[in-house]
Parts: C-alpha cells; sequence; structure tokens
C-alpha cells in the first residue's frame, strides 16, 4: 500500500511518554501535578496531528512545531488550570447586563462574604436564646426598616433563590389547586424562555387570563373571580413596553378589589428598585415602596437588578402570607446559602445608612454625562498608536436585567477605529484582552461607554487599545 504524503510527518512527531521526558516538563509534572500534564501534552499532539491532516503545515512547519512543544503543553496546562469564569471589564454601557453578572457587589458585601465565608457563622443559630434560629431573620430585620414605614401593616421579607422561585413559591403557597386571574397582556416571557404560565403550571395553580394582549379593564377581573380564585396576580412588564391602543386598571383599582372580595394581590415586581428612580431621571418604573404604599399584600423581586445586590429573589408582604411561604417545604429547595445572606445584608445595611454610593450599580446611574466624558478626554488623550482614533461623542447609557426597558441614561462614548482592523476584529481583540474587554459596535466603530467602568479599571482600557494598535 502507497504511504499517504503525511504519513513521514505524523511519524516525526513524538509519543506523549516521549514529551513527557522533556526536562521543561518534568519540572511542570512535580509542580502541577502528572495526570493534568499528560492531559494537556494529548490535546497538543492531537492538535498538530489536526493541523497536519489539513494540510497546514509542511516538514519545516512541523520541525518547528515540535521544537516549541514544551512551551504548547505550558500554554494548554495553564489554561486547562486557569478558572472559567472571570472578571471582565463591561464598557457596554448597559448597567445590569445580564450576560456579564448584572449588578456587581459593593466593597462592604465583598468583605462581609469574606468574614461569613472563612468562619462559622450564627446562619440558623439564636445567639440570644442559644437555640436554634431562622436563616431569614438576618434581612428581614433589614426590610422591616426599609419598607414598614410605607405600609399600614407590619412587612415580612423571605429570601430564595431568585425571582422565579420567588414566584414559584409564591403561587404554590397561596394557590395550589386553586385559580390565580392575571391580565393577559402581563403573561410575560423572562430570560432563557422561561415563561410566567410555565412558572405558574409548575407551581399547581391554575391560570385564569383575563383581557387581551393590550387592554384589560377591572370588569374582566371581577367577572373572572368565582369560588376557585385564591389569588389576584399582577405582572409589571420590566423587560418590555406595550404602547398605543391599551388599557390597564390602576394598582389602586386592583387593590381596591382585592379587599373587596378578600383576595390576596400579589405582583411579580421583578427589578426591585428600594429608591426614587426619579432621582437619576428614570420615571414611571415603580419601586418595592410604591407597591407596598398602594396596599399590595406579596411583592416579588430580584435581589441583583436595581436593588444592586447578589442574585437572589425576595418577598415581601404580610407577615400571616410570608409565614405560609415560609411553613411550605419547597422553601427548603428553593432557600440561599449564607454567602448570599451575608452580601444582601451588606448591601441592604447601605440602604438603612443612605449610603447608595457604597453600591455600585447605584452609583453608576447617578454619574451624569460631563462625569463620564471627563474621564473620556483623560484616558482619549492618553499616547498610542497613530493608526488609532479615539473620538468623543455624546450616546446612551441603559439600566438592562429587565428593569426600566424605556429608560435611557445620558452619556459620552468613546468611539475608536484602528487602521487595518475592522471594527468587528478590534471588539474580538478587546474581548482577548486580560482583562477581557467588552464593548458594543455600532456603525463600523467601537463603542465604550466608560458609565459602566470602574475607574481604576481606565488604565487597563488605555493599556489595551496601545497594545492593539502596535501589534
Amino acid at each position: 500500500m502507497k504511504a499517504t504524503p503525511n504519513a513521514d510527518l505524523y511519524r516525526k512527531l513524538p509519543s506523549v511518554d516521549e514529551l513527557l521526558r522533556q526536562p521543561e516538563l518534568v519540572r511542570l509534572a512535580a509542580r502541577d501535578g502528572h495526570t493534568v500534564l499528560t492531559d494537556a501534552a494529548r490535546a497538543t499532539l492531537a492538535r498538530l496531528r489536526e493541523e497536519i491532516a489539513a494540510g497546514k503545515l509542511d516538514a519545516d512547519g512541523v520541525n518547528l512545531a515540535i521544537a516549541g512543544l514544551p512551551d504548547a503543553v505550558e500554554r494548554r496546562l495553564r489554561q486547562a488550570l486557569s478558572y472559567s469564569l472571570r472578571p471582565v471589564i463591561n464598557a457596554t454601557g448597559v448597567i445590569l447586563h445580564t450576560n456579564l453578572g448584572r449588578a456587581p457587589l459593593g466593597a462592604g458585601a465583598l468583605d462581609h462574604i469574606r468574614e461569613t465565608a472563612v468562619a462559622y457563622s450564627n446562619l440558623e443559630f439564636d445567639l440570644a436564646s442559644g437555640e436554634r434560629g431562622k436563616r431569614d431573620v438576618h434581612v428581614d430585620r433589614l426590610l422591616h426598616k426599609l419598607l414598614a414605614q410605607v405600609s399600614e401593616t407590619p412587612v415580612s421579607t423571605l429570601v430564595v433563590n431568585n425571582n422565579a422561585a420567588a414566584v414559584l413559591l409564591a403561587l404554590n403557597s397561596l394557590a395550589e389547586g386553586g385559580e390565580v386571574v392575571v391580565s393577559r397582556g402581563e403573561l410575560v416571557e423572562i430570560g432563557g424562555s422561561f415563561r410566567i404560565p410555565d412558572v405558574m403550571a409548575k407551581s399547581n395553580a391554575n391560570l385564569r387570563e383575563v383581557g387581551t394582549t393590550n387592554r384589560t379593564r377591572m370588569t374582566d377581573y371581577e367577572r373572572a373571580i368565582n369560588e376557585k380564585t385564591r389569588l389576584l396576580l399582577r405582572v409589571h412588564r420590566s423587560n418590555f413596553e406595550i404602547t398605543g391602543f391599551t388599557e390597564q386598571p390602576a394598582l389602586d383599582q386592583l387593590v381596591g378589589l382585592s379587599r373587596e372580595r378578600n383576595i390576596p394581590l400579589m405582583e411579580d415586581l421583578g427589578s426591585g428598585a428600594l429608591f426614587d428612580l426619579r432621582a437619576v431621571g428614570i420615571n414611571d418604573e415603580p419601586s418595592v415602596l410604591d407597591s407596598l404604599r398602594a396596599g399590595v399584600d406579596v411583592v416579588t423581586y430580584s435581589g441583583d437588578k436595581l436593588l444592586g445586590g447578589p442574585q437572589a429573589g425576595l418577598l415581601s408582604g404580610r407577615p400571616d402570607l410570608i409565614a405560609r411561604m415560609r411553613s411550605n417545604s419547597l422553601f427548603r429547595a428553593l432557600r440561599v446559602d449564607k454567602l448570599t445572606y451575608a452580601s444582601l445584608e451588606a448591601t441592604l445595611l447601605a440602604y438603612v445608612k443612605q449610603d447608595h454610593d457604597a453600591i455600585p450599580a447605584l452609583r453608576m446611574m447617578h454619574l451624569t454625562r460631563g462625569d463620564i466624558r471627563r474621564r473620556g478626554e483623560v484616558l482619549a488623550a492618553q499616547p498610542h498608536s497613530s493608526r488609532l482614533l479615539v473620538e468623543i461623542i455624546d450616546g446612551d447609557s441603559v439600566v438592562g436585567g429587565g428593569s426600566a426597558p424605556s429608560a435611557v441614561l445620558s452619556t459620552s462614548l468613546l468611539a475608536v477605529t484602528c487602521d487595518g482592523l475592522s471594527a468587528e476584529d478590534l471588539s474580538k481583540s478587546l474581548r482577548n484582552s486580560n482583562p477581557p474587554i467588552i464593548v458594543r459596535v455600532e456603525e463600523g466603530r467601537v463603542l465604550l461607554d466608560l458609565r459602566t467602568v470602574f475607574p481604576e479599571q481606565d488604565g487597563l482600557i488605555s493599556a489595551a487599545l496601545k497594545q492593539i494598535s502596535e501589534t
């Protein structure tokens, strides 16, 4: 049989055992372990075989690759032993970027997480009595301070792992086997193709749709109520808007109907602001305080959106209804751990102290266009290659994360182009920087919004742009 043209090239490659006997790799094995090094060596050799098979390497190329095998194996080993979850620089201007982890945590939250993580804690231990305690007391006490002032009745709070879990727990606890009345225009789909009707089905509550997609009246709710009705549900459309020929009952009208018929009213608020968004120019986005002040019995909301804390789902409202959820066995499956409580407690403590600047997402919302432009001018003035053109233009930031969908915040953008690189190539190069820099690409330019970049990261952006333009 005639040998293939590549057979001689394959024979040049060392075996895995031969490769591992090289002095450089012997030292790596002693440091990182034989197993992971062997995997890296196998993968590196397999990659070379693929390149030979694809005709990408001739004899000289194979010789050069063989000479560089120890370095190649070490690079692959570093990659295999590095973290997959990495910090990135968010230069998109999307404050609550879902794909980038939503709200970054403040320094106080990080300190409290570390204090709680490296030692034992009183997570479920009552220090006063010496008996077993409840884990939710650590945040319930703070939310009681923040929310009780706007409600006619005392307010209790329960914490689960996200807002979808909060909705699931509430529906199962309050309406299992019964009907939940909700407007057809509020049957929203949230991230990852999860839909409110699907969550409701899993709760074993029965959906009773009323009205139409764009118009729902009070009479629709009134006609739908029967002996099977267990709950009235209002879902805030936090990630889209319906405009034009629309109608929706005011929240106080639903509260009135709830009290008249003695049926609890629950609002899935989603975004969960605990401060007045009008202070940063965002109107028509309800807060948790607004809902409780209006008389809603149970409000569900997220911890890592407008609240500015960790991923969590919070349920605040009437103590008797919250107690029913706490006693539901489903709560144990959905509850959060000590690290979430630690970061949430620290975030809420900042609200109690009215130290909103301690919460990064809120601090970013308060930045003015002038604040951002001044930082941009400093960055644009840094020395860089003549290939790079950096301009400052006006633009908009967004809140993101399924919150305040129509709200925009005026900002200044760095518009960057580089001779010899398309906007997509420049964007990719920035993603491949260390740390990765995530940007927007519009109209053939890379746009960087410093609203979502921490000031101490400005120098990293400047260095990355300089390195890319000089390569």
